[in-house]
Parts: C-alpha cells; structure tokens; sequence
C-alpha cells in the first residue's frame, strides 16, 4: 500500500485545512504546552473567558465533528464521498448523575439511528463511564460487595447497556464496546462478555476492546475465543494499542503494583502483529467464515500492512472480509484514504458533544500525539510533503 501518496491522503482538504493542522501538530511536538495548555483551557472555560470560538476552530476542528450530530453531517459525507464510513461517538465520560447518564444514553441511541438519515455510518460506540458512576465500575472490578443502592445502581446501569444492544440489534447495526483504564477493565470485560453471550448468537452485535499496551492481552483474547466458541456465539473484537499510557505508568507507580503497560513500544508492536494474526485465523477463510468480526484500531503503517498481508493470506478480498481497518478523526489520513482507495472497508472515529465536555478526549489526544514515539512527526512530513507537491504543481501550471 502506497501510504506515501499524500495527493490522495489529502485530496479533500483545502489548503487552509492543511496549515491549521501542521500549526496544530507542531505544538503537539512539545510535551510542555500540552501540560501547560490543559489547565490553562480548563480554567479559562470556568472563568468563561472567550476562548470557546478558538478552541473551535482550532484544536476542535482538527479531531472533532461538531458538538451535535447534526452537526457532523458535513464531515461524515466529506468522508463517504471517498467510501470512508463514520463512527459517531458521543466523547463526554466520567459523569455521575442518572440524568447524566440518561443523556448519554438518549444520544448514543440517536448516533445508532443517524443511519436512517446519514449514509456511511458504519459501527457504533459507547464508554461505559459515561452511562456509569467511574468509582460503580471500579468496586465491581474488585468483586467488593455491593451495598443495596449500589446493586440497584448497577442494575440500572446494565439496564442502558442492554438498550443499547437491542436496539443496535433490532436496526441491523454493531456497537464497539470501548476499553477505559485498567483499575476499571475488568467490570466492562465481564458486562461486554455477559452482552455478547446475549446478543451475538447469530452476528456480532455488540464489540469488545483490547488495548495491546497492555500486558497479558494475548491470553486475554485467546480466552475470548475460547469463550466465544464455548457459548456458541459471534466475536466481535477491536484491537488498539492504546490510549491511557502515562496515565497508567503513574498510578502503577504511585500504589507501588507493577506496571500493566507494556515496557516499550516494541512490546507493543509485537502483540498488536500478533493479536492480527491471531483473530484474522479465527476469522476464517471466504468459505468457511467462523462469523466473528474485527476492527483493527492503528494509525501505523506497518500494522496496517501486516493486516491486509494476513486477510490475503487466508484468501480474503479487500471489502468482502469481516473487518474494519479504523484511525481517528483528524489523524493518519494518508492511512484511511489510501486503504479505503484500495477497496478496504475503512472507517474514522468522528467524535462529538460540547466543547467543554469533550475537553477530556481532546487532551487525551493531544498527550497520546505528545507520548508515542513518531506520531507527531509522521503527521508533520505528510502535511509538509503534500503542501510542497501542491506549491510544486501550482509553478508547474
């Protein structure tokens, strides 16, 4: 795959377009505006100084859709008019009202509705922590014992992922399932078990997540597969690498237990290969597919490459394979368009919601740009590339 074309990569995107994100990831570049810019944001939004139009146009319009759905109507056909398909993600988590969580759950519904209106909508997604109390998930993580309000706290929340499964269900669509931070894993790993065993018997409706930064994951999704074919249900699997790293690191650190993460990207690198390989042989083959399906999250090159190598491999054609090759919206373009030009069924993470509230995942972005060796300058030598190709043209003509 040619990820070097950067004509293709970023035909949809005028040159304004192209500045603002090279001005964008050459701040990324340095690790200490991006601790600094966070509290400086946060307090200026509370002490409600005008800054809401320039995050807007800025850092906002760089990663997010919009603040509503409707709003993401325009990226959404941008991106489909080049058959890359939309994942509406409602980004505001770690809430702790009921009429919180309601919203989050009356919005996540409507994102699963929006194919009626929009085309090239392609999964759905959800946080748990944003139909459920953070601290809830966490004391399930340690099997403590619930209180009576806690239990019925619980029920309710298992109550909205339940909705969200049948009616995803019900309009023939799928719903990813996302992975949050490890002291809250094992609470999400068992409801998405418990949601699978329900609501997959005949297709994967509802998808779990593992993060490959994580150590262990392997065995982890071997196990998945094993409990798969023992409950006689459909997989359905995204692999990332992940996106809490030194969020991770200092807590390990900080309660004095050993690191989950991985202990460099190479580790990383090396299970995420494997993980692909793994769950494209549970795939199947084109005559005789196990069902089960897979969303491969990675804005590397390489991990892209490996994927398609491997659905090759076991006699799958581009679009026909039972799997998404996904990145987020406003990174790794010169992997989306390229893929996607090559048949592959390819869709961008497009989140959405109020600017204040979609504050933690811009920073969360931002720091992920800032920590994972090469992101921002890869970013940078396409932007710059494609900007040279377009002034070289334009002396040309």
């Amino acid at each position: 795959m040619d990820f070097n074309n950067t004509a293709r990569a970023f035909h949809s995107r005028s040159d304004a377009d192209l500045r603002r994100s090279q001005f964008l990831f050459g701040l990324l570049q340095h690790p200490w505006l991006v601790r600094l810019g966070k509290p400086a944001v946060e307090a200026a939004l509370w002490l409600r100084l005008p800054i809401k139009g320039l995050v807007k146009k800025t850092v906002f319009a760089q990663f997010v859709g919009g603040e509503s759905i409707a709003d993401c109507g325009p990226a959404i056909q941008k991106l489909w008019d080049y058959r890359i398909s939309s994942i509406l993600d409602y980004s505001v988590e770690g809430k702790e009202t009921e009429a919180d969580f309601q919203r989050g759950l009356d919005i996540t519904l409507q994102t699963l509705a929006a194919h009626t209106k929009f085309d090239g909508l392609a999964l759905g997604v959800f946080k748990m922590t944003g139909l459920s109390r953070f601290a809830l998930l966490e004391k399930i993580s340690t099997d403590a014992a619930l209180s009576a309000e806690e239990q019925a706290e619980w029920e309710r929340a298992l109550a909205r992922f339940r909705r969200l499964a049948a009616y995803a269900q019900k309009e023939g669509r799928s719903i990813m399932i996302d992975a949050e931070e490890t002291w809250i894993q094992p609470a999400i790993d068992r409801t998405a078990r418990q949601l699978m065993q329900e609501f997959n018997q005949e297709r994967p409706v509802v998808f779990t997540t593992v993060q490959l930064y994580r150590t262990g994951r392997i065995e982890a999704l071997e196990a998945d597969l094993q409990a798969a074919q023992e409950g006689n249900y459909k997989y359905g699997v995204k692999i990332v690498r992940g996106a809490y790293l030194e969020k991770e690191r200092e807590r390990a650190t900080q309660l004095g237990y050993p690191s989950p993460i991985q202990p460099d990207k190479a580790s990383t690198d090396r299970d995420f290969d494997r993980a692909v390989a793994l769950l494209v042989d549970a795939l199947g083959t084109p005559g005789a597919p196990s069902g089960h399906s897979l969303v491969v999250g990675t804005h590397n090159e390489s991990s892209t490459q490996w994927a398609v190598d491997c659905l090759a491999k076991n006699g799958w054609t581009p679009g026909d394979a039972p799997v998404w090759l996904a990145q987020l919206y406003g990174m790794s373009d010169h992997i989306s368009y390229v893929a996607a030009h090559d048949g592959h069924r390819v869709a961008k993470y497009l989140p959405f919601g109020p600017v204040r509230d979609v504050l933690p995942y811009l920073f969360r972005r931002a720091e992920e740009n800032t920590s994972v060796a090469g992101q921002t300058g890869r970013e940078l030598s396409n932007l710059r590339a494609e900007m040279n190709r377009r002034r070289a043209e334009r002396k040309s003509s």
